[in-house]
């Protein structure tokens, strides 16, 4: 890192987010499961994880482009997500879970999208370097995947909440010590036009549709897997084993993804990563109590996750420069994330009522296969680039 890029800072936010998301994605379903609600009831609730990503990044994104401050709103989110997340130390029914994950959810996924635009202000001309600052992100979620899995093997999941709350305070503390950079602090108010004609163009449609695809296939693991693997007989510290086999990979693609950006385009690495999500899933629901085959299931996190996110922010950098990223980032997070993981979600909790895991694995494949062959169609780099990299 050169000494402009504020690498330590940026990557402890990173670091705490995703070690918040060790403790909520495997372990949630289980921990709901405690709380006496059935499978359609989970699949709602988790559904709110992803539904309040439509409105939530564009309108956090929309109040910080016209502060004059914005990292404020970064800071507000972070506190609202700590104090919205005690009401889960409270005895809760349906109705209050569901009150306290729109609120919780809504604050939370608020604050990632405008990070990620601070990072990429901080990344003009040398965005191959993104990876090396998020993997840190998967590190805090191998971290606390790992070790929450050992400590429910001997506590009570609905401890869960209380073991999870110190994780978003260090989010809170790491969002202070944030800022975006100093060039894209004086440029955000006056991107909204430029983006909206970028938004038109049939590249960046079909990115969005892909992304949006893509979300949706991964609705069965992030809201059934660990359930799905205790049905076959894995123990909770088994479950987390899974989970880390997949984040560890993931490390090393981050890593090394410099390397693999100066060698093929990102749209090249998008569409290999979107195919082989569509292999993932039906090996995963065909083979689901061999732990060899999952096990390698699992590995291609790195591709299917790992290469596809850093290629999508690669576009995501050359569709949305400088700073139309904020904006950028919101549609990414609001559609894609949003609205894919909340079809994702209901998706697999209806694939599930109807025909158990493997049906809403077999679904996800199906979504897969499709967004690949749009990405494989329609992705391009954007026109006035010419390239996808550097």
């Amino acid at each position: 890192m050169t000494p402009s890029v504020p690498a330590l800072r940026l990557s402890s936010f990173y670091f705490m987010y995703y070690a918040v998301l060790g403790g909520f994605t495997p372990y949630w379903s289980l921990y709901l499961k405690d709380h006496g609600q059935d499978a359609a009831a989970i699949g709602v609730l988790m559904s709110l994880w992803y539904a309040t990503r439509i409105v939530a990044p564009s309108s956090w994104n929309w109040l910080a482009g016209r502060s004059s401050r914005p990292i404020r709103w970064l800071q507000l989110g972070c506190l609202a997500s700590v104090l919205s997340f005690c009401l889960f130390l409270l005895p809760l029914g349906f109705a209050g879970l569901f009150a306290a994950m729109c609120v919780f959810c809504f604050f939370h996924n608020a604050t990632m999208p405008q990070f990620e635009a601070i990072t990429l202000s901080h990344l003009r001309g040398a965005t191959e370097r993104y990876g090396a600052i998020r993997v840190w992100g998967s590190l805090g979620f191998i971290a606390v995947v790992a070790g929450f899995g050992v400590l429910l093997d001997h506590i009570a999941v609905a401890w869960l909440p209380l073991l999870m709350l110190p994780l978003l305070v260090g989010v809170t503390a790491s969002a202070f010590v944030n800022d975006y950079g100093p060039a894209q602090r004086d440029a955000l108010p006056a991107a909204a036009a430029e983006f909206r004609q970028r938004l038109r163009r049939p590249e960046v449609i079909a990115f969005f549709i892909t992304c949006l695809l893509v979300q949706i296939s991964f609705g069965p693991l992030y809201t059934f897997f660990s359930l799905y693997l205790e049905q076959h007989g894995y123990r909770p510290s088994a479950l987390g084993a899974f989970w880390v086999i997949g984040v560890a990979v993931e490390v090393v693609v981050f890593f090394f993804s410099p390397r693999l950006f100066l060698r093929w385009p990102a749209q090249t690495v998008l569409l290999v990563a979107v195919a082989s999500a569509a292999l993932r899933w039906l090996v995963t629901a065909l083979f689901p109590e061999s732990p060899a085959i999952m096990t390698l299931a699992q590995l291609t996190h790195a591709i299917n996750f790992a290469a596809f996110f850093a290629s999508a922010m690669q576009l995501m950098a050359q569709y949305f420069p400088g700073p139309l990223a904020g904006h950028g980032q919101g549609v990414f997070y609001g559609f894609s994330s949003g609205v894919g993981g909340a079809l994702g979600a209901l998706i697999a909790g209806q694939a599930w009522r109807i025909g158990g895991g493997r049906l809403a694995f077999e679904v996800a494949a199906v979504f897969a296969a499709v967004a690949a062959l749009i990405a494989w169609r329609w992705v391009r780099a954007p026109r006035e680039s010419g390239i996808g990299n550097r």
